[in-house]
């Protein structure tokens, strides 16, 4: 992975999270009780801190306050490996408190206004001209709007470097020569005075195209949350991006960040910028899932790699179970080849899911179907099968496993309910004492009659020898 360098405002991000079953007796707000507090970089902090656990060595041009809030900011960035380049604020570090019960929001608190930078550094400077790649988070509060600042700004960006730019209503526009300027469908209406207030496919193009020339840029990308993402490049032809379907209540916070990050990180590692956004969506798809900047762990990037039993690709399904557990409800899981999907499988999944409140599918792996069916399967592989899973409204998350059978999974999500095929027994089932260790239940659920992927092949291959 090339390194990243990242400029913008930073913000101390304080979640309260606790628990409310009742209303104050003196006004009808909910009481929360017992809040525990976390402390987490906001802004384009977090966006450091993300490009940081994916790895990335990353250099953080950004202004502090001299107080607890900017203190506590540089200690998390500096944690996960992030070097902070601090241009100093002169008044105080932005805060935003949320207050949240069982996981949902109910309140947010600011706590900064905006005040002056102070006069850049000459190694900030010199770490944006020698940026191989470059990530500009403006939330508004003056880094990327400062006068020494932008012209460093235009002069790598002019001068050929992977430049992101994520806007913000209140900031400076982008300079001139982005690779890719990334606003969300509020901020570009915001930045587009012709634009309409219906997002259809025509309008937000119309906007895209609008904007990528008033700022000078190869490409703007609209962010339109759960519809994905609207692509116009220097064709002007639109690529529209749509997102994966999310069950269940989810958390955009810092949906925006992630998809930034992923975006500068694939332009940076010599993708094209249509590729980028691909990435971008999936990338911010599967950090919504899996909770929000609310569940990023404040680790050493490699501690948060470490030690898991659930896959790179697979890590947002953990906050997703917690966050169901923290509402009370009940996590169900189902595992199989599921190669050349079929009515059975379609019918076994639905009927899983209506047992819970979210449904996770235990995959087998490509090796792991090939030793437990023969050479010739999977007829489908490990990653399609993934995406047509995935596309089933009855299923919340996919994990993909290596082993023959998924216990070192389920010991890592622990699932209340465990489903099988009726061509199983509970009592031959490997994973059904696993389950018992901590309380869940292993169940057989009725298939199909006359419904398996090999009778398919078979008869595939009977039509093909005819």
């Amino acid at each position: 992975m090339r390194p990243l360098v990242i400029v913008g405002d930073s913000l101390l991000d304080r979640d309260l999270n606790g628990t409310a079953r009742r209303l104050a007796p003196d006004a009808p707000v909910p009481v929360v009780d017992q809040p525990a507090e976390r402390a987490r970089p906001g802004g384009a902090a977090l966006a450091a801190l993300l490009a940081a656990f994916d790895g990335r060595d990353v250099t953080f041009v950004t202004a502090l306050g001299d107080d607890a809030a900017g203190r506590t900011v540089a200690t998390l960035l500096g944690d996960a490996g992030v070097r902070v380049v601090d241009i100093g604020l002169t008044g105080a570090t932005p805060e935003k408190v949320r207050v949240r019960a069982g996981g949902q929001p109910l309140l947010r608190v600011d706590y900064g206004a905006p005040s002056p930078i102070r006069t850049p550094a000459d190694a900030a400077l010199a770490a944006i001209r020698a940026a191989p790649a470059l990530l500009v988070s403006d939330y508004g509060r003056g880094v990327a709007a400062d006068t020494d600042v932008r012209t460093a700004l235009a002069h790598v960006t002019h001068g050929g470097t992977h430049t992101v730019w994520d806007p913000h209503p209140a900031g400076a526009a982008p300079t001139p020569g982005a690779r890719l300027v990334t606003p969300n469908l509020s901020e570009a209406r915001h930045y587009d005075a012709e634009s309409t207030a219906t997002p259809t496919p025509q309008a937000v193009t119309a906007t895209a195209t609008r904007l990528r020339d008033r700022w000078d840029a190869a490409g703007v990308v609209v962010t339109m949350g759960a519809r994905g993402a609207l692509f116009v490049g220097p064709d002007g032809t639109p690529l529209v991006v749509p997102a994966r379907a999310l069950t269940g209540p989810v958390d955009p916070c810092g949906a925006g960040d992630r998809f930034a990050v992923a975006a500068a990180g694939a332009l940076a590692d010599g993708a094209v910028a249509s590729e980028a956004v691909v990435a971008a969506v999936e990338a911010a798809t599967g950090f919504v899932a899996g909770g929000g900047a609310a569940d990023v762990e404040t680790a050493t990037a490699g501690d948060a790699t470490a030690g898991t039993a659930v896959e790179d690709g697979d890590r947002a399904v953990v906050p997703r179970v917690a966050q169901v557990r923290e509402r009370g409800g009940t996590v169900v899981a189902t595992g199989g080849c599921f190669d050349l999907l079929h009515a059975g499988h379609v019918r076994l999944l639905a009927d899983a899911r209506r047992l819970g409140d979210c449904l996770i599918v235990c995959m087998n792996s490509d090796a792991s179907v090939r030793r437990l069916k023969g050479p010739g399967r999977p007829v489908v592989g490990e990653d399609d099968r993934r995406a047509v899973l995935l596309a089933l409204d009855a299923v919340d998350d996919v994990v993909t496993f290596d082993e023959d059978t998924p216990e070192r999974v389920l010991a890592e999500l622990r699932p209340d309910v465990w489903v099988k095929g009726a061509d199983y027994a509970v009592a031959d089932m490997p994973e059904a004492d696993l389950l018992a260790a901590w309380g869940g239940q292993a169940v057989v659920l009725p298939y199909l009659a006359g419904r398996s992927t090999t009778s398919i092949i078979e008869e595939a291959l009977r039509h093909v020898s005819h």
